[in-house]
């Protein structure tokens, strides 16, 4: 064998291990970034999912929590039965109510913080930190507090209204009184959450708003309202919809702060939720085909402050 001949011969095997390689790196940069992102999926479709899917199924069926074997057809029964439920509009009056109470006061008073802390503060890390503290704190313990501060008798509320010469309250029992002590609760916890996220987006606003502004003559109020708020307006929409996707899945403060009522929101169910009432029936009556029906029409409203929040944010903006 000439020597080309042997040459050639000795490169072929290398040329099919180049061709090889080089396959093997196509597809290792093509499948990783799929092989990467894969365990979310797994897990999003193993936890959310089929769940989702399964209690979609669960609704359209009359279903015993003590007889899961025994299944039949219901058809949109479970749905008209709320419908035609004076609990069911009372637990979503509630709902509301609280959600409304919680949520407006919550997000004034993170972007009044998050405006505080935008300015240069001594030792910024520690009212940060300061900030986080209710939310890091557990909703069991957060509750046992505010239980105690509006109890009945020898609450540190009611000490209070009594030392200016108002009544005492008696905050489970109230209509509008529990409605206010679960609502504190959720305002307690989550305005720190929600300043921190206004601090990020504010220190995000260029400085060049500012000094144009206070070249105009704008003192640190017309800054905050002319260029704070409509540059903070995708981030304040965020807060929003996520405070009221918490407000429609509100269940621990309520159920803690009943105490033996808690499931049923109170005697009188004045303070019951949606939340509460999708437990109560599912887990207290056993009925859950009707409790599958409550979760997906919680879902069906969470999708419509989702659309309603969508159009805010494609809404164009009025030139000045």
């Amino acid at each position: 064998m000439s020597g080309p001949t042997q040459a050639l011969a000795r490169s072929a095997p290398r040329a099919r291990a180049g061709n090889w390689r080089a396959r093997l790196y196509r597809w290792d940069t093509k499948a990783s970034p799929y092989a990467f992102v894969a365990p979310f999926f797994v897990l999003f479709g193993a936890f959310s999912l089929v769940p989702l899917l399964y209690t979609a199924w669960y609704s359209l069926h009359h279903v015993q929590l003590s007889s899961l074997d025994r299944q039949s057809w219901a058809g949109l029964d479970n749905y008209r039965n709320l419908l035609s439920s004076d609990f069911f509009w009372n637990a979503l009056a509630n709902t509301f109510s609280i959600g409304l109470i919680s949520t407006v006061p919550q997000l004034l008073a993170a972007l009044w913080l998050a405006h505080l802390l935008n300015y240069r503060l001594r030792r910024p890390t520690v009212w940060r930190v300061v900030m986080l503290t209710p939310y890091a704190t557990s909703v069991a313990a957060a509750t046992l507090v505010f239980t105690l501060l509006y109890s009945w008798d020898g609450g540190m509320v009611n000490w209070l209204l009594h030392f200016v010469g108002v009544d005492p309250v008696n905050w489970r029992e109230s209509d509008w009184g529990s409605r206010f002590a679960v609502s504190s609760i959720v305002i307690w916890r989550w305005t720190g959450y929600n300043a921190l996220i206004y601090l990020a987006a504010m220190q995000a606003i260029p400085a060049d708003l500012y000094e144009s502004a206070a070249i105009d003559g704008a003192n640190r109020w017309q800054q905050f309202r002319h260029v704070t708020v409509p540059q903070l307006r995708p981030t304040i929409l965020f807060t929003v919809v996520v405070s009221t996707i918490g407000a429609t899945q509100l269940f621990g403060e309520p159920l803690l702060f009943g105490g033996v009522s808690g499931s049923k929101g109170g005697s009188e169910h004045q303070y019951q939720t949606l939340g509460l009432y999708m437990y109560d029936q599912g887990w207290i009556i056993g009925n859950l085909g009707k409790a599958s029906a409550i979760a997906w029409s919680m879902f069906l409203i969470l999708l419509v402050v989702a659309g309603i929040s969508l159009l805010f944010t494609r809404r164009p903006r009025k030139s000045p």
